[in-house]
């Protein structure tokens, strides 16, 4: 009986908010709707499979380098694989959250739930703060990263101006994305995202094959254990891009229907991944060592400049997907969260962006980084946390009984799911925080001491200037 009452109580709420959202449609016009407003199972899987693979697109090719075909492939799979998983244990302590909180009347619908509060609201104000720490941090160097690759990006195109330079530009740009008031809005964006690293993912697939080996390419990853783990953890950081799941969740009609989108926008991402990674490592080999970003080994043609400005786009977007729950944290922290005044939002939003054009300043490692940021907070935020959240809140007999959404019976009921979460937890924090932290901050610290902060252009080839000739 408890348990239907729960159910009751999930469906009844989110089949009323659908309901006001139609209404909402027939009075706005249709072309705003279809571009601005979306919460369909559609929109969930665009914004998941959009936001999952964006830079790291080009720097997988270079973790190709360091680990080997071999295993290049195998990380993808079993680190794709394992970043579903946690993404379902999300959505499911969302589900159980918000359906408790519902049951004691709390009204959700000016109000965006965030990861922190679902980890608050179901074990208490310590896990909340954790949540909160990495979630935030992990959000604020993804961030970060979108801005340092838009740099090293647009670099490829027009070289006169140096990576430092296109920072300040892009992350002036970039600050726009406090107009965009939530999730639901990212409904054209998400769409028009995933198109353009599809086209990317093809281009370098395609040019490198029709370029060819390059003379005497050498295939000699892994050839050291800190290589060998700082390309394991980049792959760990590029399936860890679900720490919006529960923003993508909530901006969604029906957030119950979320379970399987994250593993389906997986499988398509794989799509992407595994050919233009293999391709790209299979014709340029260990140059990918010191080229992190894998357009800057292909030929300068129509197709590649299109790449990169497709490429430019779609790092726009998903540092708003980045960014935007830390606008929501800070918004609840001013006390604006509520206010339905857009402009008032997205002027307190502003101090936000300061502090990540900064860190992109001092940062630029474009590659090193991802794997730095994979292993000291990606793993925690998206992966231990996860995993160790929901193991505790459903160790009580009664929770088990009364849980809004069971096991899997294929997975041996709950024996098997925690099964599956012990590994999860031991695995990341042995291999993936452990020997991954351990070979990305060597590598990070060799940058550092290469390049030095504050660099001005990072890996950037020696300018050369036309010679004057005097009759």
């Amino acid at each position: 009986m408890a348990s239907e009452k729960v159910e009751t109580v999930v469906a009844g709420n989110y089949l009323e908010m659908e309901r006001e959202e139609e209404d909402s449609k027939s009075a706005a016009s249709k072309l705003s709707s279809l571009i601005w407003h979306g919460g369909s199972v559609y929109d969930a899987w665009f914004s998941c499979a959009s936001n999952q693979v964006a830079q790291v697109l080009l720097t997988l090719p270079y973790s190709f380098s360091q680990l080997g075909m071999v295993s290049g492939i195998i990380f993808q799979l079993f680190y794709g694989l394992m970043g579903s998983w946690t993404a379902y244990l999300i959505s499911v302590l969302y589900v159980e959250y918000r359906t408790r909180k519902e049951r004691e009347k709390v009204d959700f619908r000016n109000h965006v739930i965030q990861w922190f509060e679902v980890l608050d609201g179901l074990l208490g104000k310590h896990w909340r703060n954790l949540g909160l720490f990495f979630n935030c941090t992990f959000l604020l160097f993804g961030s970060v990263i979108q801005l340092i690759a838009c740099a090293s990006n647009i670099y490829y195109i027009n070289d006169n101006l140096d990576k430092r330079t296109w920072t300040y530009i892009f992350g002036a740009c970039c600050a726009t994305t406090v107009f965009i008031p939530s999730f639901h809005n990212y409904r054209i964006w998400s769409f028009l995202g995933l198109l353009m690293t599809t086209y990317t993912a093809w281009y370098m697939t395609i040019a490198s094959l029709m370029h060819g080996q390059v003379e005497g390419v050498k295939h000699s990853g892994p050839t050291k254990l800190v290589l060998y783990f700082t390309g394991a953890t980049n792959i760990l950081y590029t399936f860890g891009g679900h720490a919006v799941t529960v923003e993508i969740m909530h901006a969604m009609w029906k957030p119950q229907k979320f379970k399987m989108i994250y593993l389906i926008a997986t499988l398509y991402v794989l799509t992407l991944t595994l050919p233009s990674a293999s391709a790209v490592y299979w014709a340029f080999g260990d140059l990918l060592l010191t080229h992190a970003n894998a357009l800057s080994l292909l030929p300068r043609t129509g197709f590649r400049d299109t790449a990169v400005i497709l490429m430019l786009i779609h790092q726009f977007i998903t540092f708003g997907f980045a960014c935007t729950p830390l606008y929501f944290v800070w918004e609840k922290f001013i006390g604006v969260h509520e206010t339905k005044s857009l402009f008032k939002r997205a002027l307190a939003r502003l101090p936000v962006v300061v502090p990540i054009w900064f860190l992109a300043i001092i940062f630029p490692f474009f590659g090193p980084i991802n794997s730095t940021v994979g292993s000291l907070l990606v793993s925690f935020t998206v992966y231990i946390i996860p995993a160790l959240a929901h193991m505790i809140t459903f160790a009580p007999a009664p929770a088990r009984e009364n849980a809004v959404e069971r096991p899997p019976s294929m997975l041996g009921g709950w024996v098997g799911l925690y099964s599956m979460n012990v590994f999860v937890v031991v695995w990341v924090l042995v291999v993936g925080f452990g020997l991954g932290g351990w070979a990305s901050m060597l590598n990070f610290i060799h940058q550092i001491n290469t390049f030095g902060l504050f660099a001005k252009c990072y890996q950037c080839p020696p300018h050369n200037k036309p010679s004057i000739k005097l009759n």
